[in-house]
């Protein structure tokens, strides 16, 4: 059962009561840059395996 938008806002709202907008905006940060990080090294291990292919 999917969650509504009101849910959704509510958990929101929620979150930034116990969070605060702060600290909210500090964990969107580095969710973000671990996001990216992950991302990076997909690609790598992705360029990796395929030019362990093309070198057979």
């Amino acid at each position: 059962m999917p969650l509504g938008p009101w849910e959704l806002a509510i958990i929101l709202l929620i979150i930034v009561v116990i969070f605060g907008a702060g600290r909210l905006a500090e964990i969107g940060g580095a969710l973000g840059d671990s996001i990216r990080e992950f991302k990076k090294a997909m690609i790598s291990d992705e360029e990796d395996s395929s030019s362990d292919k093309t070198d057979e």
